[in-house]
């Protein structure tokens, strides 16, 4: 006899129930513990890796990613890797074990290690070949989120990635009462070679939103005017990201939008979510609608909270968030590609199997004479200025970030340029001049003729959402820089690319020319200066080192990053304090650090130092 209450299943629901279930088993058996298809949460102690003896190895497996299989590089049999969870203050001892093919590596992106322990093969180490065990050992010197990654190949975009938490040695500056790791990721069933090869030989071949007559027609996009302007440039204003949703899957903790990863929750609780994009090519926009994000932590550095409500990631970045949410509710986590042609999607819920409305995908964005180091706004005279950082200035007058009214259709266009020609400035985008350490090849299509600082506005396409949106200007550090000299010397470094024949580097030149490292002595204050020249963003991170983004903040608090965006046409400034060793420098995007974008920090010591 049936249970009261209890529904009697028919054959079909039985079998639909079992597959559904059956589904679940295999990819909860393909899943590390912490990225589960719903969590409670990540708990000390539990199925994390910690202590000061780790032992990790590489292999082939197959990964399932709503519903379809394709193959993927595990960490410990999981992909994502397994969570490493340290101790600040405590020595480690990494064992990394390779039963590959061909040759791997870990870098262990922002941990302050010793440079033969950082990673790079061909930089600080050799690798470790097929069948080989490398042991990575050092002292941990920090807390807070981070992740690792492998720096041979293209493995990174194959599922070799994993989170890294260390736990500060002393209180935690920021409480909670429940936590969750949040890694945002980008995933195609077509092999990374394949799709490198696939952008060599066509500019923008995937990308699916290129403007129409039809669209013209209809009043949207550029105005005719624009489209005329852009066309005699040989620009295409919707070439945002190169590779886009029509090939990726973008993930959230190895779960596609499909699978619906769910973070658990009681209402009223603090939740502390650990960002870390580990995307090989995509920034990431990230909100939960109907809930504030008070930003506590960037790059694993403490910054002041800042309350926003919706924040852009770039490559290699991770931020920390709290979110109280006190509703018995589900929520969307919404992590939109930043040229919107697709979306990672989860859900924060008290219960399993809750949802809520996913929103749909915002217009995408398109590209501006801004973005091409072109701002026709600035000619007033003050072109070049930093208009953040003049004196006198109140910020609070600013226009809130993401607040900003709509761009005006037909505002973007050049028109006539003899007055600025008669002022003796040379707009030509090929102008040798405005960057004469520039290898002027095929590899630069463009030189930005007025680049800007950019750090105060939102990330393209954010400029109008109607709420608020973090900028670098908002992170204040909340403990005191270690290192508050002024610089010495100031080196600007320029990001040249072409991408119409995917070719990418620093001052014209690509790593596989063999330039000359970037020279710096032992304990030397340098100011960086990156200015973009390419009409994509680009998150550059430098190994071994944090530095200090070089804007206005209360004395000796200017924020700490590893990783930063150099938006299109600007500028980023940022002072470090040189660490003896030959450093990776590199945009973290992939396939642009596989064409070429990617150089090396040779720090040495001065005569008379103890190496």
């Amino acid at each position: 006899m049936a249970l009261p209450n209890k529904p009697v299943l028919d054959r079909r629901t039985f079998l639909q129930t079992s597959a559904l279930a059956s589904g679940s088993l295999v990819l909860s058996a393909l899943m590390p513990a912490w990225a589960q298809p719903h969590t409670d949460g990540l708990t000390h102690g539990g199925s994390e890796l910690s202590g000061t003896d780790i032992r990790l190895t590489i292999g082939h497996t197959t990964t399932t990613i709503d519903g379809r299989e394709g193959h993927a590089v595990a960490i410990n049999g999981v992909v994502p890797g397994p969570l490493i969870r340290l101790k600040e203050g405590t020595n480690v001892r990494i064992s990394v074990t390779n039963t590959l093919e061909e040759d791997t590596s870990i870098h262990w992106h922002g941990l302050l290690v010793p440079m033969e322990m950082d990673g790079v093969p061909g930089v600080s180490f050799p690798g470790i070949r097929s069948g080989e065990t490398f042991v990575y050992e050092f002292p941990v010197k920090q807390s807070g989120t981070y992740w690792y990654h492998s720096h041979s190949g293209m493995q990174e975009q194959e599922g070799h990635y994993g989170p890294i938490i260390i736990d500060p040695a002393g209180p935690d500056p920021i409480s909670y009462d429940r936590e969750h790791v949040i890694v945002l990721s980008d995933f195609s069933f077509i092999h990374p070679h394949e799709l490198f090869k696939k952008l060599k030989q066509a500019g923008g071949v995937f990308n699916y939103q290129k403007q129409t007559v039809a669209g013209l027609l209809a009043g949207k996009d550029q105005s005719f005017a624009e489209r005329l302007d852009w066309a005699n440039m040989r620009m295409n204003p919707t070439d945002i990201s190169d590779i886009t949703g029509a090939v990726y899957t973008f993930l959230i903790n190895g779960h596609g939008p499909a699978d619906n990863w769910t973070g658990l929750f009681q209402p009223g609780e603090r939740m502390r979510l650990r960002f870390i994009n580990a995307a090989a090519q995509t920034i990431f926009n990230v909100r939960i609608p109907g809930l504030k994000l008070t930003v506590v932590a960037s790059d694993g550095q403490n910054v002041r909270p800042v309350a926003v409500d919706e924040f852009q990631i770039g490559n290699a970045e991770t931020y920390d968030v709290i979110v109280e949410p006190t509703e018995d509710r589900a929520f969307t986590l919404v992590a939109e590609a930043v040229d919107r042609s697709g979306m990672a999607r989860a859900t924060f819920a008290p219960r399993p199997g809750m949802t809520a409305e996913v929103p749909p995908l915002r217009e995408r964005p398109l590209a501006t004479m801004k973005d091409m180091g072109m701002d026709m706004s600035a000619m007033d005279g003050m072109a070049g200025m930093d208009h953040g950082d003049m004196p006198g200035m109140d910020h609070g007058m600013m226009p809130v970030p993401g607040m900003g009214p709509p761009r005006v259709r037909g505002s973007d266009v050049m028109g006539d340029m003899s007055a600025m020609e008669d002022m003796g400035m040379d707009m030509s985008m090929r102008n040798w001049m405005n960057a004469p350490q520039v290898e002027m090849g095929p590899g630069v299509q463009t030189i930005a003729p007025m680049p800007m600082d950019r750090t105060g506005e939102t990330g393209q396409g954010l400029e109008s959402v109607g709420h608020r949106v973090l900028v670098y200007r908002d992170l204040i550090a909340l403990e005191p820089n270690q290192d508050t000299r002024a610089p010495s010397r100031e080196l600007e470094i320029r990001l040249t690319g072409n991408m119409e024949r995917f070719m990418w580097g620093f001052d014209g030149r690509k790593f596989s020319d063999n330039p000359p490292p970037y020279a710096f002595r032992k304990n030397e204050r340098v100011r960086v200066s990156l200015v973009n020249d390419t009409m994509m963003a680009h998150p550059i991170h430098l190994h071994g080192h944090f530095f200090q983004l070089a804007q206005k903040a209360p004395l000796g608090h200017m924020p700490r990053k590893h990783t930063v965006i150099v938006a299109p046409g600007g500028v980023v400034k940022w002072d470090f304090t040189a660490e003896p060793g030959d450093w990776a420098f590199h945009c973290h995007m992939l396939y642009h650090m596989h064409a070429g974008m990617f150089q090396v920090f040779s720090v040495r010591p001065v005569a008379g130092d103890i190496a």
